[in-house]
């Protein structure tokens, strides 16, 4: 039933509840998950004079952020790949999906929030309302 799951983090606790919920399905299953962090495109465009120092610190932040899912899922045997993209989270999100053949996305609906960041649960609705894969949105 699902051979590719997505998981989209922002870093926050509640991305890794719902990855905690993406590892049973792949555990199950027997899929790939696929962790992805997406910064924000106009987050780093919007930093006059320092925009590439600034998008260097949130891709990071995004590595280290896949990186910590991805660790997480090999140590429970679950096959599991990484990657940071620039974008629109949402728009990046489900076109992620539609490239790698997802199956489904597994997202928290409330993630980090600040200045200049979306709420996760932005995020998901639109995802949820936009896409044509299905969401699997985990309540914190």
């Amino acid at each position: 039933m699902y051979d590719v799951i997505l998981i989209p983090t922002d870093g926050s606790e509640a991305a890794m509840d719902a990855a905690k919920h993406a590892f049973s399905l792949a555990e199950r299953y027997e899929a790939t998950v696929h962790v992805l962090s997406v910064v924000e495109q106009s987050e780093s465009a919007s930093i006059v004079g320092r925009g590439d120092e600034k998008l260097e610190t949130l891709r990071e932040e995004g590595t280290d952020s896949t990186k910590h899912i991805v660790e997480e899922a090999l140590s429970r045997d679950v096959d599991a790949v990484g990657a940071v993209e620039v974008g629109n989270p949402d728009r990046t999100i489900l076109d992620y999906a539609d490239e790698h053949d997802v199956d489904v996305i597994v997202m928290s609906t409330h993630g980090r929030s600040g200045v200049g960041r979306f709420l996760m649960g932005s995020v998901t609705e639109r995802v949820l309302r936009d896409g044509k894969t299905p969401v699997l949105a985990v309540q914190r």
